[in-house]
């Protein structure tokens, strides 16, 4: 007599088009409902952490925006803002202020590249088109003032690369007052649009209490009725003197994941269009210019600067002594960023606290019990990139 089989193991990925990335998840069905699910990531691992080790401080920064790579300058805060912690120094008040600006249009175009892909992978192919319209915009944003579209190494410690041209202020003027205009359609086509909210209004529900246990942070905790940020709770850089919001939800479902994204949008516009409003001339130099590169121009107009570049880049410096943490708001939740100093040029160690890596750490709870179909909504609901975990 044949035996019946009621369950089945199937594998989405590695290279899955709705994985985000190179995971896989293994997937036990009975039927079409999903009974068990396994995550099995580290396809895209890289060492960075021990790379890391055996760089000069100065060194790691360009490693940094290779982890979320949607939100590359993100990435390099958590950690320049580390080592300025551990070698007591502050930037300029110009510098916060540019920092500010480009972490907030950072947490805008990446959110507006979730919902391009995340309405793409649930059929929607139109917005796709309108996300990256705007998107783009940003992008020539960022081009003007640090060189580069997506793997940004503009900061440095306790200052930035170069400083940001004046220039550049009538163009993110128009694209601050472009945004929301833009936004309101993507909205009237989203939020009436059937087949979106049967897949995902009740869909992925995690409950308040199961996400603050699993360590979700960011957009994906304050849909769940967590008002938690970085930025109020333990404010860095120049947060505490710019007025924002923090947009939640309480139904902890794909939709109200999705609602809080579009929500931050605004919220970011408000904080950028404060930014720009209030920055301060002055010098991007602090007083601490043994830590500081040189300006590029000057390395070829002067032996000082020049032997000074060298000295950082290839010998570096000598922090003291010690260890430090630093929490920063990054547009997938919390990002920390710990470091260990022996005096040497050379951090011991170095570790990040990533929230993509938490948060795909959650799926069994979102996804068991559901549809096998609605395993892609899921996953492109929680926002995380493969480069962030796989660190």
């Amino acid at each position: 007599m044949t035996e019946i089989v009621k369950e089945m193991t199937v594998n989405m990925g590695p290279q899955h088009p709705s994985t985000h990335g190179i995971i896989r998840v293994i997937l036990t069905l009975d039927g079409e409902r999903i009974k068990n699910l396994d995550v099995d990531a580290g396809y895209l691992h890289r060492g960075f952490e021990k790379i890391a080790e055996n760089k000069r401080y100065l060194q790691v920064i360009p490693f940094t925006d290779r982890l979320d790579y949607v939100a590359a300058i993100c990435q390099n805060l958590g950690y320049v803002i580390a080592v300025e912690k551990l070698i007591d120094v502050k930037p300029t008040l110009r510098v916060e202020y540019i920092r500010l600006i480009l972490n907030e249009l950072t947490r805008i175009q990446s959110h507006l590249l979730w919902l391009a892909t995340y309405l793409l992978d649930i059929g929607a192919l139109s917005p796709l088109f309108y996300t990256f319209r705007e998107r783009e915009k940003i992008l020539d944003i960022f081009e003007m003032i640090t060189g580069a579209r997506q793997t940004i190494n503009y900061y440095r410690i306790a200052t930035v690369a170069r400083d940001m041209p004046p220039e550049v202020i009538p163009h993110i003027k128009r694209v601050l007052d472009e945004l929301p205009l833009r936004i309101d359609e993507y909205m009237k086509l989203i939020d009436k649009n059937a087949i979106v909210l049967n897949r995902t209004k009740g869909v992925g529900v995690i409950t308040r209490g199961d996400a603050i246990n699993s360590g979700m942070t960011g957009p994906n905790l304050r849909a769940t009725g967590v008002m938690a940020d970085v930025r109020k709770d333990e404010p860095y850089g120049v947060y505490p003197l710019v007025e924002f919001d923090i947009p939640t939800q309480t139904e902890g479902d794909c939709y109200a994941r999705y609602r809080v994204r579009i929500m931050e949008i605004f919220e970011s516009i408000k904080i950028v269009r404060q930014a720009i409003r209030d920055i301060p001339s002055g010098p991007i130099v602090p007083l601490a210019p043994e830590f500081v590169p040189p300006p590029k121009f000057s390395i070829y107009r002067g032996m000082e600067e020049l032997i000074h570049h060298y000295i950082l880049y290839s010998i570096g410096f000598h922090p003291p002594i010690g260890e430090v943490y630093v929490a920063t708001e990054s547009p997938r939740g919390t990002l920390g960023c710990y470091l260990v100093s022996d005096g040497s040029p050379k951090p011991f160690r170095v570790r990040f606290r990533p929230p993509s890596f938490i948060h795909l750490s959650t799926l069994k709870k979102l996804a068991v019990g559901h549809q096998l179909a609605d395993i892609v909504p899921i996953i492109g609901s929680i926002d995380f990139v493969v480069g962030e975990v796989d660190r």
